[in-house]
């Protein structure tokens, strides 16, 4: 029996379209859903959602456990985009580091560094490499940026107007990927008969000893991802001196505890798996956004039960790393950037924006899903420089 899901948007990706069917054809599948934004990923597609039967798949959460995004609206004047560029920009270089090897000399202090990381022993040897990495941003399609925030309807007590906003992108750096490589083949050696498309889609039982660790390792990633963004913001902010007005965010690798209406009519309790989905339950609010030179949406949720309440996470890539870098050229990236007076401070050729799809026709595909509050134009971007390997 495959699980029904359904699909949103055009043109997309036969293999992703493929991962997508392939997932609902698990024993532990109870549905699926598509997004607009979607591409080929490991197992899962990015984009894809997939409710499961007390069972987690490591890599239908993905490589980047608990990859997030925030954003705090600060109560800077709306020229310092342009009278404090400067300052703007030194503010994002000293308070966070890119790259994989990415780390601060003198740690950083969060309270998740208290918590109890020998909740599985692949944690336990971790907690000084994720210390080191501790309020940094990595490489791959995460940045920090500043910007124009437009707010067309309220959004959580910020009214209508124009507002300075940071925002950031990043996940669970080395620690997380450790993580997601070590379940990922545990759940392999656990299921030999799962056929090669298959194959990295095998999932860990919740009810066994492997499926309990891996959800306290991905419960404590959630939380050390939260981490590092705080520590991004809080920094930057008190660098500038600057107090935080609205402060929003929101997981999109990641797995939840949900109770659901399935296609058909029954609710149940499911394991909801959004890998490079936005979190889109009724009346809750996230974060999608472009690319580099390309507008981001706040957004309200609709709690569309067709897409296990979710919707895209960003605009999605249109064509591998591998072809961007072989398609484009700085000189016509930067003449993009110029029109839409966007300054790049660092960025790697396979991120520019004609790599990616076309963030308003991914939000028009999905009206049923969310309703956008705001629009974030992006003017200051600073992403790992080119040569890194991607992480995201």
């Amino acid at each position: 029996m495959t699980a029904p899901y359904k699909v949103w948007g055009e043109g997309l990706e036969p293999d992703a379209l493929n991962q997508m069917a392939n997932a609902c054809k698990l024993p532990v599948a109870a549905a699926g859903a598509l997004m607009p934004d979607a591409h080929v990923g490991y197992g899962l597609p990015i984009g894809g959602v997939l409710a499961t039967r007390n069972a987690v798949i490591p890599y239908a959460v993905g490589v980047d456990i608990a990859c997030r995004m925030k954003m705090s609206v600060l109560d800077l004047p709306l020229d310092a985009l342009d009278t404090q560029a400067a300052r703007l920009t030194s503010a994002i270089d000293r308070e966070t580091r890119f790259g994989v090897g990415g780390s601060f000399k003198q740690k950083r202090a969060h309270d998740v560094m208290d918590a109890d990381w020998r909740v599985t022993p692949v944690t336990t040897g971790l907690k000084d490499r994720a210390w080191a990495q501790l309020g940094t941003s990595g490489s791959g399609n995460h940045f920090v940026e500043f910007g124009k925030l437009t707010v067309m309807k309220d959004a959580a007590g910020l009214p209508p107007g124009e507002y300075v906003a940071l925002l950031s992108h990043s996940g669970s750096r080395g620690a997380g990927a450790a993580i997601a490589a070590h379940y990922s083949k545990l759940a392999k050696k656990l299921h030999p008969e799962l056929p090669g498309e298959l194959a990295n889609l095998a999932w860990l039982d919740l009810d066994t000893e492997a499926g309990q660790e891996y959800w306290a390792a991905m419960e404590l990633m959630g939380r050390y991802a939260a981490a590092n963004h705080a520590l991004i913001h809080r920094h930057i902010a008190r660098h500038l001196g600057a107090d935080v007005r609205l402060d929003l965010e929101n997981h999109h690798n990641f797995a939840w505890r949900e109770r659901h209406r399935l296609p058909g009519g029954s609710v149940e309790d499911v394991i909801v798996h959004r890998k490079g989905a936005t979190p889109a339950g009724a009346g809750v609010l996230g974060i999608i956004p472009g690319s580099m030179g390309t507008p981001g949406y706040v957004v309200r949720g609709r709690g569309s039960d067709a897409s296990l309440h979710s919707a895209a996470h960003g605009a999605g890539r249109r064509m591998s790393r591998t072809a961007a870098k072989k398609q484009f050229r700085w000189e016509d990236a930067m003449a993009f950037l110029r029109e839409r007076n966007v300054t790049l401070i660092s960025a790697g050729l396979d991120e520019v924006p004609m790599a990616y799809k076309n963030i308003d026709e991914v939000m028009a595909a999905q009206q049923d899903l969310v309703e956008p509050l705001a629009r974030f134009d992006p003017r200051l971007v600073k992403m790992a420089p080119a040569g890194e390997r991607p992480e995201d």
